[in-house]
């Protein structure tokens, strides 16, 4: 709480939501509640009121909304987020003295008592709040003043304990001594934050002839083969120049051979850095153009920005106090034991020069913001230092509202957890490694049902040119799909690395989660113009999940009872129920399997025995249950889910 006057007498206390003492704002999108709660409390028995304020970041005046008594000192109240643009939120609670005296009024009324001072009582309360009042309400309290002064007892004892009283009362307030919280902040971010769906492949993968590496002019049709399958946000690995020391060769070979074109996170030659672009895959304007070009086709190309260099890049002889150096006069190369980077130096961030490192790093997003990228995906955030990225968060936040974020940080929850405090605005999460039931609710659980709701979008992968879980290795249809299906309706932000995944190319590493013949260390060539089944699948989710509101966020989750632990259901809808989906999944990629499912009653706002049609967007089939249990069955080599859409029928 604040420092209050000391005669105030009312404690505010575990204000939520709030995120480590309101170090950090919350986020939501705009059109989104705040739930607010708070346990108020005084001494005595007196009565309690409160108010839930909010107002935009840099106004003045507060707006008030009703902060109501559930039980046990627990209060709560909520506010809509209407524009595009941070706000925050406090509580503010009083000893009512007015309010106390007319609930008490009430009882000795009904007890018989004699009530002429109490009458005198409230008469300076009305006193109190004409003076206070404005307009209406202040020719309210006076009108009333004057009739119970005028008029005899009993009249006055029924005008002092009726509805006209007790309403000005609450409605003009008389706030002596009042207590006030610690405001909160709230980051209010664009849709896109919140309901995305990306795919990544390599540009230089996009050439129609198998001669030579792909450009960007390549991808124009590719973007457009996106745009119809419904994707919103094309992630390409770095665009920029290729170190040639100790380039790797295929499959992650120490020793590239002549021609290999080495990894793109190997960022940094002699013909630029994280402000270049490889002349492989084209010139800057080709680029520049390649994204004004997605965004008329609905989609923002994200940038790789992975802050490292190859022992080339420009930095290391220009900037050499940037990179920490061993004995021997080299610069110790990026390792992830077991794992080795030898052509990536990793960037040291305590030199005694880190200013200026700052500033160039923050240089690196302006200039690409300036050629139109709107969107980043971070490589190995966790790598660096967390006050760098606060700084650099904040920074985007005040002069590029509109830029969003991407950890891809694969690491430890805390640290997953702090850098989504400190502004990453999505985060790739643990869904790769989560695949029976009882590992996904719980899951969820966690990001829906905990402060991490508050803070960390999580955004679904199944897989990356990194990953490779064994789930997928050498398998079919049904298990890419029943992955693809879970990614993209459990999560409103999911992505997938392409074309590999739909073209079912899933061949390991022996041993490892890893792709053999991976496009990080060599160029490959797609019949892009291929369509599998998958291309169906893609397409026809991404259709339904725009056209599904109720699948604009992951916070709406509720799973459903089934009997059968192989298959999952699960229940969003929006906040007026306009639009309701249910979605059953069949976790078994090899069998047919059937469940009885329990419908969520209670959440539709029905009871048992009334009618509700489903919709099953996958096939357009119909159907009407009547009851909370219902049966479904469902065979993976067909179709791995039903998506009903629900309608009520009174």
């Amino acid at each position: 709480m604040k420092k209050q006057d000391s005669r105030a007498r009312v404690v505010i206390e575990n204000v939520r939501p709030q995120i480590d003492g309101g170090q950090f704002p919350i986020k939501r999108i705009s059109g989104e509640l705040v739930n607010v709660s708070a346990d108020v409390f005084g001494d005595g028995h007196d009565v309690i009121s409160a108010r839930l304020l909010y107002r935009k970041k840099g106004e003045k005046k507060w707006n008030e909304n009703p902060f109501r008594l559930i039980e046990n000192d627990q209060f709560v109240g909520q506010f809509r987020i209407d524009e595009e643009h941070d706000y925050e939120y406090a509580v503010m609670a009083w000893i009512d003295h007015a309010l106390t005296w007319y609930e008490g009024f009430l009882k000795k009324k009904k007890a018989g008592d004699h009530l002429d001072v109490e009458i005198q009582i409230g008469l300076g309360f009305l006193d109190e709040i004409a003076k206070a009042a404005k307009g209406n309400e202040q020719r309210l309290a006076k009108e009333l003043a004057a009739q119970i002064r005028e008029c005899h007892y009993q009249e006055a004892v029924e005008l002092c304990s009726g509805e006209r009283l007790r309403n000005l009362i609450e409605d003009s307030p008389i706030r002596k001594f009042a207590s006030i919280s610690e405001s909160y902040g709230v980051q209010v971010d664009r849709l896109k934050a919140s309901f995305s769906a990306w795919y990544e492949f390599f540009p230089r993968s996009s050439s129609p002839d198998s001669s030579r590496p792909g450009t960007f002019n390549d991808c124009f049709p590719i973007v457009d083969r996106l745009a119809e399958l419904g994707f919103d946000t094309l992630y390409f690995p770095p665009i920029h120049p290729i170190g040639r020391a100790h380039r790797k060769g295929k499959n992650n070979s120490t020793t590239a051979q002549p021609g290999e074109p080495g990894s793109p996170w190997a960022i940094g030659a002699s013909e630029g850095g994280h402000t270049g672009v490889l002349s492989d895959l084209g010139t800057e304007a080709d680029f520049i153009a390649l994204v004004a070009h997605a965004r008329t086709r609905g989609i923002e190309i994200a940038m790789d920005l992975a802050y490292q260099c190859s022992p080339d890049h420009p930095w290391v002889k220009e900037h050499p106090d940037w990179f920490k150096w061993r004995p021997d006069g080299t610069v110790q190369y990026a390792e992830n034991p077991p794992k080795k980077y030898q052509d990536v130096l990793p960037i040291y961030f305590e030199c005694n020069d880190w200013k200026n490192l700052w500033a160039a790093l923050k240089g690196v997003i302006e200039y690409w913001i300036d050629k139109g990228v709107k969107v980043f995906r971070v490589d190995n955030p966790h790598t660096k230092p967390f006050a760098f990225w606060e700084w650099v968060m904040a920074e985007m936040h005040r002069d590029h509202p509109e830029v969003l974020f991407l950890s891809e940080a694969f690491t430890r929850p805390k640290i997953m957890a702090r850098l989504a405090k400190i502004g990453f605005h999505q985060s790739y999460s643990y869904f790769t490694w989560r695949k029976n039931k009882a590992e996904l609710s719980e899951y969820l659980g966690q990001l829906t049902q905990t402060e991490l709701r508050d803070y960390f979008r999580a955004n679904f992968w199944p897989n990356t040119p990194d990953i490779l879980p064994e789930y997928l290795q050498n398998t079919g249809f049904s298990n890419n799909a029943i992955r693809y299906v879970l990614a993209a309706t459990l999560s409103s932000n999911y992505g997938m690395y392409g074309p590999v995944y739909e073209y079912l190319i899933n061949s390991p590493v022996p041993g490892k989660e890893e792709y053999i013949d991976s496009e990080k260390y060599e160029v490959r060539h797609w019949d892009w113009s291929l369509n599998s089944p998958f291309h169906h699948l893609i397409g026809k989710i991404n259709h339904i999940r725009r056209q599904n509101p109720a699948f604009y966020t992951t916070f709406n989750l509720q799973f459903c009872e089934t009997d059968n632990p192989m298959v999952m259901a699960y229940f969003k809808q929006t906040e007026d129920r306009s639009n309701a989906v249910l979605v059953v999944v069949n976790l078994d990629p090899y069998h047919k399997q059937s469940a009885w499912i329990k419908t969520p009653l209670d959440a539709l706002g029905i009871a048992e025995g009334e009618i509700m049609e489903l919709n099953d967007l996958m096939d357009d089939s119909r159907y009407h249950w009547n009851r909370s249990w219902n049966y479904v069955e469902l065979d993976p080599r067909l179709m791995p889910c039903h998506i009903f859409n629900i309608r009520i029928h009174r």
